[in-house]
């Protein structure tokens, strides 16, 4: 059975890649925005087709989700119309109902899929009516290959004492779904000056601070940190999360799948939303929280 795999952002191409790599059905590609470069490293070999070609071509589709588009909603309306049984793989903790809503109304497929006992309890107590399974997050698994593997070969994961700071437009997706920049209390801008201004209470040597900035934006948005701290910054994203995070001693952010990717890779995590942000919604233990630190610094 033909699968034809629909994404926009970044999260859900990962997913939905490795799903790719891992699947003896055969897969045709709809992708769009940030996804189209992750499919394009991952699995150059997929046949890219239109939403309406895929439809017609495949038995079922397998969809991303995300706010930056409304490919994978579109998708789901097209495949439902044309009879085929649409599915969605989760890609994160935080914001399920804001994935599926359009115009105030909700675009569900037939099934959602989750990868962790953690996504699982979040869409049930969602969506406690629809159709949730449970499946091992390709990506997840990936990457746990890949960190053994640089493991096995004796290769050092202890970095190079780099803090990574990953970023994420949230301002963006809080406009977009809120109506207000500012509705989670904070924006990715005040976080990472946040951070900025308290680097020192993980840090006391000056480390090398490596902005990695998400894949929907540019480098240059984040141009104004290197005017405000005296800590040498540069800018990542040429190289994978993966190789960015075991290059790096400590994985700072807001509440990215970047921060679990910092997990695996036994590094020192720290969300860096600041005081009067929404709380960190990631379900995960082993996360620090440097609004704590800089409270119990000021004693």
């Amino acid at each position: 059975m033909t699968v034809a795999l629909v994404s926009h952002d970044a999260g859900g191409a990962e997913i939905l890649s490795s799903w790719a790599l891992r699947s003896p059905e055969p897969c045709i590609l709809v992708a769009d925005g940030p996804a189209g470069s992750i499919f394009r490293r991952k699995c150059p070999e997929l046949l890219s087709v239109t939403l309406r070609e895929a439809v017609t071509a495949a038995d079922w589709l397998l969809c991303g989700s995300g706010w930056q588009s409304g490919l994978e909603r579109e998708a789901i309306r097209a495949g439902r119309a044309a009879g085929k049984k649409t599915v969605t793989f989760l890609d994160h903790w935080v914001n399920y109902r804001q994935r599926f809503e359009e115009n105030g109304k909700l675009i569900l497929p037939d099934e959602i899929r989750v990868g962790d006992i953690d996504a699982l309890r979040i869409a049930k107590a969602t969506f406690p009516d629809h159709p949730i399974e449970l499946e091992d997050n390709p990506y997840l698994l990936d990457l746990r290959d890949q960190i053994a593997a640089v493991a096995a070969s004796q290769q050092t994961q202890a970095g190079s004492g780099a803090i990574l700071y990953v970023c994420e437009p949230i301002a963006d997706h809080a406009e977009q779904a809120h109506g207000d920049a500012r509705y989670f209390g904070y924006t990715e801008h005040d976080a990472l000056r946040f951070f900025l201004d308290n680097a020192s209470l993980l840090d006391n040597h000056g480390r090398h601070i490596l902005i990695r900035p998400h894949p929907s934006e540019k480098a240059e948005k984040y141009a104004w940190a290197k005017e405000v701290t005296q800590q040498p910054i540069s800018f990542g994203g040429d190289g994978t999360l993966l190789e960015e995070t075991l290059g790096a001693d400590i994985v700072v952010g807001c509440e990215s799948m970047a921060l679990i990717v910092g997990l695996l890779a036994g590094k020192r995590v720290v969300s860096s939303i600041p005081p009067g942000g929404r709380t960190c919604q990631l379900p995960h233990g082993g996360i620090e929280h440097l609004a704590i630190l800089e409270a119990a610094a000021r004693g």
